[in-house]
């Protein structure tokens, strides 16, 4: 819920609607101090203006302030955007890159700000893309890998970040998910129990990690079950139980 009181400008001051060019707005009700405002500090505030008046979004492209900055690229006119890719504030740039067409925007590929580049990551395709698997960013190559096309995953099956694979692991086609069976990180080989060919769940049974043995145990044909019976674990040894006690009735 957003805060109510004084009314403040980037730097601190009383909000002042006599001095504002915006006065006969707010005297119209167009505009309020407190609610409605491109002078307040409060980005809610600043963008109840801009979509309330988006024809004066382009006026505000250089303000000092980089947040009105920033929400005053998401409303202008695509053609004010492309100057805003070499804008000093990482926002700003983010903002043109994820509303410019693509093709405009793969320079900043390489942004020194990974805000920049998640927003690029948003809009790539093709090889463009797949180049950003290389990013040194976590984040990036997680964006990355979630737009991929399936059968372009492969190359990032060996990510150093487990989340980034975990992912990969989500998406890759059903016939190179035995790739990542053995994966030093059990929540991806969990992922891949969940996804891979119940009759090749089997090379689970011995896993180190409860919780892969368990998706194993639950998703095998019951024929395969027997590699399971003699769990340590009482949960997994009850889920075999249970499903030959169903294959019986």
């Amino acid at each position: 819920m957003e805060l109510t009181g004084e009314a403040l400008d980037w730097l601190g001051r009383p909000v002042s609607c006599r001095s504002c060019p915006h006065e006969a707005m707010h005297r119209d009700g167009r505009c309020r101090k407190g609610k409605t405002c491109v002078r307040d500090r409060r980005a809610r505030r600043v963008e109840r203006f801009f979509i309330d008046h988006p024809e004066l979004s382009g006026q505000y492209l250089d303000h000092p302030y980089f947040e009105v900055r920033a929400i005053a690229a998401k409303y202008v006119d695509l053609f004010h955007l492309p100057a805003l890719l070499a804008d000093p504030e990482p926002e700003v740039r983010a903002m043109a890159a994820l509303r410019l067409p693509a093709s405009r925007v793969a320079a900043l590929a390489h942004d020194p700000d990974r805000r920049v580049r998640i927003a690029v990551a948003s809009r790539l395709s093709g090889k463009a893309l797949l180049d950003m698997l290389a990013d040194e960013d976590y984040y990036v190559r997680l964006v990355t890998v979630r737009r991929l096309p399936p059968e372009l995953l492969p190359a990032a099956m060996a990510d150093e970040e487990p989340e980034v694979r975990r992912w990969v692991a989500r998406r890759l086609p059903g016939n190179r998910l035995i790739d990542m069976a053995f994966d030093t990180d059990p929540l991806v080989r969990q992922e891949v129990a969940e996804r891979l060919e119940p009759r090749r769940l089997a090379l689970f049974a011995d896993d180190a990690d409860l919780r892969v043995r368990f998706t194993a145990a639950e998703r095998i044909p019951v024929e395969g079950l027997i590699g399971f019976l003699g769990d340590a674990d009482p949960l997994i040894r009850e889920t075999v139980t249970r499903r030959l006690a169903a294959r019986e009735e």
